[in-house]
C-alpha cells in the first residue's frame, strides 16, 4: 500500500489512451470557473456540456479526462508538477482545456487525488491505494477510492467511470502515483 500524495499540480502520463488515437478529444468550450475554480489540473475529470456552453462538473455529458499540453518555459527548473491552467494566465481569464474520452481498457498513470493544489509548491494530502483497489470520479472531478461490494460491483456514481489500480508507481519526478486501467 502507498499513500498517493503530491507536491505541486497533478500529473498524467498517457500510457494507453484510445481517445488520443481515435480523435475523441474536445477542446472548444471554456471552463465554468464558478463551478470548477480558476486552476485546472491535468488528471482531473470534467463534463463537456454543449447545452450550457461550458466545461463543468454537472452537465449531461460523459466524464472526460483533462489532459493538456504542458507549457513549461524553463525545462531546467520546471517539471510536470509545475503545470496547470490558471485563469490569470489567460486572456480574459478564460480557460479552454482539452478533454479526452476514456474507454474500457485505457491505461494511464496519475497522482490526481485529494483535490486541487493552490500552487506548484503546495502539498496535497493523498489517499492510501494498493494494487486491485478501485477509484472513480468524485463530485469535484478528482479521483477517489471507492469500496468494492461482495459481488464485485463498486460504490460509484452511476455515470462515473471506474478504474482499477494496476500498479503502484512513481511519476516522472519520483512522486508517488498509480497506473490505472478503466474497467467500467
Amino acid at each position: 500500500m502507498a499513500t498517493i500524495s503530491r507536491t505541486g499540480f497533478a500529473q498524467v502520463e498517457p500510457n494507453h489512451l484510445s481517445g488520443i488515437v481515435t480523435g475523441q478529444i474536445l477542446a472548444q468550450l471554456p471552463v465554468d470557473t464558478d463551478a470548477m475554480g480558476t486552476i485546472i489540473e491535468n488528471g482531473r475529470f470534467a463534463k463537456y456540456d454543449y447545452a450550457n456552453g461550458a466545461v463543468n462538473l454537472s452537465g449531461a455529458g460523459e466524464w472526460m479526462l483533462i489532459y493538456n499540453e504542458e507549457k513549461l518555459y524553463d525545462e531546467r527548473k520546471q517539471h510536470h508538477k509545475d503545470f496547470a491552467m490558471i485563469a490569470s494566465n489567460y486572456s480574459d481569464g478564460e480557460i479552454v482545456p482539452r478533454l479526452i474520452s476514456t474507454v474500457l481498457g485505457d491505461v494511464f498513470t496519475t497522482n490526481a487525488f485529494g483535490g486541487c493544489a493552490e500552487s506548484d509548491s503546495a502539498t496535497v494530502d493523498g489517499i492510501d491505494l494498493e494494487v486491485g483497489d478501485l477509484v472513480s470520479v468524485g463530485e469535484d472531478g478528482y479521483l477517489e477510492k471507492i469500496d468494492a461490494e461482495a459481488d464485485g460491483t463498486a460504490d460509484a456514481a452511476a455515470d462515473a467511470p471506474t478504474f482499477q489500480v494496476a500498479k503502484v508507481y512513481t511519476m516522472a519526478d519520483s512522486q508517488p502515483g498509480v497506473k490505472l486501467m478503466r474497467i467500467k
